[in-house]
């Protein structure tokens, strides 16, 4: 329902069409009569999307895989800024197919294992895993500008684009509360690729740092000390490669979803003479197929029993639950409450299973690097920094969560609370005047 803005190709076709709820800038964009101003960017279209709301004066992503230009979408705009195009127009992008490699002395990378493994990745065209890697040379075979995204210098090429957004917008310098929202999405490539143990990913980091320094001391210029304020988090954590962490005797391993699709339909194939009764098994979520049921008059409920009984059979597999049980569990501190809480019942699937800790489902870009997506502590446990005006200096080892960032920003802005938002407002981080 939308185009592109930016680029001929489909990589603008984005929008927050699926998400049925304000965000803390939207509520903020309301409360200001739509004068405070929101801006989102980050190299994936999601990443500037969901943070940026519905009501995002602008909302850009990277063109990785086609044009190199930062793009937008017609759901916020028809054409892209002045500002826009001519950062498309510079060398700033070309100028990062350069020699990557580590900042500091690899010695002095004791937080990292070593730099030669059989755990990683790594890139096309490139003989073996290892410092130093020329994006410029390999970027034919590994998708152009992508090689940049899934390099420390994607995170690099952000901040710059960022820092071109403050000054074109003039966030900051009225009256009214205006959000920026940047996500670096570049870490979570490289972490992909290479694992948290690499001593890529401890670059990524390293640098990663510097870039947050590098925004942080052009705010400090030109919004001035003290006169704004940051919260900084992660959409998620990931865990150790499998073979890595089977190396050291720990369990970890794969599991071959497809294998499993195939195998439950077969069974069901042969107890009810119905072919393909599972649709998908995506994210950990099975699909039936409701319609073939209907027809051929089968309690759905009863089907679902039994794969969740035929799910534990399997080794790899630690809990599996009936998608419209979970509507009636109570909330805990617990596995199933963030299954219950994650469930939908128009989108999510029937079942839904978790794998053993440290396994994740085997499909060939998983074979080296690693992955994310369970509810463990790996996966769950993310950083939660408040940081700048109307903050309070301090520290906590109480259990927050990632849903509670709204609400403590809107209670720290004087707005009203996204409609939907269940978490709560963090009132030790915020300074009383």
């Amino acid at each position: 329902t939308v185009k592109s803005v930016g680029t001929n190709n489909s990589a603008g076709q984005m929008s927050p069409h699926r998400m049925l709820v304000t965000t803390f800038p939207d509520e903020n964009r309301l409360f200001t009569q739509m004068k405070g101003k929101t801006i989102a960017i980050s190299i994936k279209d999601r990443g500037s999307i969901l943070p940026g709301g519905h009501t995002a004066n602008g909302a850009y992503w990277f063109d990785m895989t086609g044009t190199g230009n930062w793009i937008s979408s017609s759901f916020y705009m028809n054409e892209l800024p002045k500002w826009v195009e001519d950062f498309n127009e510079s060398n700033i992008t070309e100028g990062y197919f350069r020699n990557w490699n580590t900042l500091y002395d690899i010695e002095t990378y004791t937080e990292s294992g070593p730099d030669l493994t059989t755990f990683e990745g790594g890139y096309s065209a490139k003989n073996g895993v290892g410092f130093p890697y020329d994006l410029k040379a390999l970027a034919p075979a590994n998708g152009n500008y992508n090689i940049i995204a899934e390099s420390p210098f994607g995170n690099s090429l952000t901040t710059d684009f960022v820092l071109a957004a403050i000054q074109a917008e003039q966030l900051g310098l009225d009256k009214f509360t205006d959000v920026l929202a940047v996500s670096y999405s570049s870490t979570d490539k490289v972490g992909h690729n290479f694992g948290p143990n690499s001593k890529e990913v401890e670059d990524t980091f390293i640098r990663l740092d510097k870039e947050i320094e590098r925004l942080l001391n052009h705010l400090d210029k030109v919004i001035g000390k003290g006169e704004y304020t940051v919260f900084l988090t992660s959409d998620h954590g990931t865990m150790n490669v499998p073979n890595y962490l089977k190396e050291n005797r720990i369990p970890a391993g794969l599991f071959d979803l497809n294998k499993m699709r195939a195998d439950l339909n077969t069974e069901l194939q042969e107890k009810y003479n119905i072919s393909d009764l599972i649709l998908s098994t995506i994210n950990n979520q099975i699909y039936l197929d409701d319609k073939k049921m209907l027809e051929k008059g089968i309690d759905k409920s009863i089907v679902a029993k039994e794969l969740v009984t035929r799910l534990l059979q399997y080794e790899e597999i630690d809990k599996a639950f009936i998608g419209e049980e979970l509507l009636y569990l109570s909330n805990g501190d617990n596995l199933a409450s963030d299954f219950a809480n994650g469930y939908y019942p128009k989108r999510s699937g029937d079942i839904l299973f978790e794998m053993n800790p440290s396994y994740f489902k085997d499909v060939e870009w998983n074979r080296t690097g690693t992955d994310h997506g369970s509810g463990f502590n790996y996966d769950t446990h993310i950083p939660l920094i408040f940081y700048g005006k109307g903050i309070k200096r301090g520290s906590t080892f109480r259990k927050t969560s990632v849903i509670d960032i709204a609400p403590t920003m809107s209670a720290l802005l004087g707005i009203g609370l996204p409609n939907a938002s269940t978490g709560e407002i963090l009132e030790f981080v915020i300074q009383n005047n």
